[in-house]
């Protein structure tokens, strides 16, 4: 399938000199058109910088940045500093974001039908922009729509105004959608109605998604492919069934684990990764997760693993899991 987003080689930097750190590490890549692809991660693993990176948005911005971005056959190399102009000029109809905080993302002083309007083709007529912004908020399930138009993000609820940022996205017609942890501040219910509203506009639309996670257990049966990153690179990578039936890193296992079974007997304990992701100025040398993995080896804190093919998908691991017996531990 043909990629609409290429991302190769990938490394973004901040400070200078002893206060230099590179949260993002030779990150690589694809969404093809059309496609739905997560990025899955713990906090602080360089996800939300890695999607803000296509745009250039701040902080990436004022970032040194290296590698290359093609999108929809524009192609932007990065060869470090700030000035490097990155795919600036697809935000828009190109690109368009959903992020996690809807109170932060929208203006609190702008009623909800002026900032969807702002986010309209350019070329749209004047005369329809509100009953197209009706049209969109009515189609993510808001029961007033009319009304939503009408008031400012603080009067409405968090789960209204995530509806309202995901209208203002697809106003503009993107042909990639990125959803960057769009349900953490939500409750389960409506998570799940945001999640299946970008499933199926998405889908009706033929845009391509890029949904960024912590959490594995949202990407069953959403995505086609999932990266797992950690500590700024991605150490596993491939088709989801693939990935969630067989995972071969340690820490895309360690994810698996932590996520609730619903048929857990009651009183079980949840299962966690121990230890925390360490900070971009304290990355440990060798392989990243060695410190908190239970299969490390000495080899593990000498050498960085390459991003290799691994049972149908790609792991960056010595000592990866096969499928087979032995890896119960």
């Amino acid at each position: 399938m043909e990629a609409l987003l290429k991302i190769r080689n990938l490394r973004i930097a901040f400070g200078k000199g002893e206060e230099r750190t590179e949260p993002v590490r030779d990150v690589s890549f694809a969404v093809p058109r059309g496609g739905r692809v997560a990025i899955v991660g713990e906090s602080g693993c360089g996800k939300s910088l890695t999607s803000l990176a296509i745009t250039r948005l701040p902080p990436v911005d004022s970032s040194e940045t290296d590698g290359r971005i093609s999108f929809n056959g524009a192609k932007r190399s990065f060869s470090g500093g700030a000035s490097s102009p990155g795919l600036a000029s697809l935000r828009g109809r190109g690109v368009s974001y959903v992020f996690q905080d809807p109170s932060g993302s929208l203006n609190p002083v702008m009623r909800i039908g002026a900032q969807i309007e702002e986010a309209l083709p350019p070329d749209f007529p004047r005369r329809d922009k509100k009953r197209r912004t009706v049209e969109l908020l009515a189609r993510t399930g808001l029961p007033d729509p009319e009304r939503a138009a009408a008031s400012y993000p603080c009067n409405l609820s968090g789960g209204q105004c995530q509806r309202c940022s995901l209208a203002m996205a697809l106003a503009a017609e993107p042909d990639l959608l990125i959803a960057d942890e769009p349900t953490t501040a939500l409750d389960v219910t409506t998570q799940r109605i945001v999640l299946n509203l970008i499933d199926e506009l998405a889908r009706e639309n033929g845009t391509a998604v890029l949904l960024i996670t912590h959490n594995l257990g949202l990407v069953a049966g959403r995505m086609d492919a999932v990266n797992v990153m950690y500590a700024g690179t991605i150490v596993e990578s491939g088709p989801v069934e693939t990935v969630l039936s067989a995972p071969r890193h340690p820490y895309t296992k360690g994810l698996l684990a932590a996520v609730p079974a619903l048929d857990a007997p009651r009183g079980a304990l949840l299962r966690d990764i121990p230890g925390t992701v360490p900070p971009p100025d304290a990355w440990p040398d060798g392989c990243a997760f060695h410190p908190r993995c239970p299969r490390a080896k000495p080899e593990c804190a000498a050498s960085a693993p390459p991003l290799t093919d691994c049972g149908g998908a790609r792991c960056a691991c010595f000592h990866p899991f096969t499928g087979g017996s032995g890896d119960a531990s």
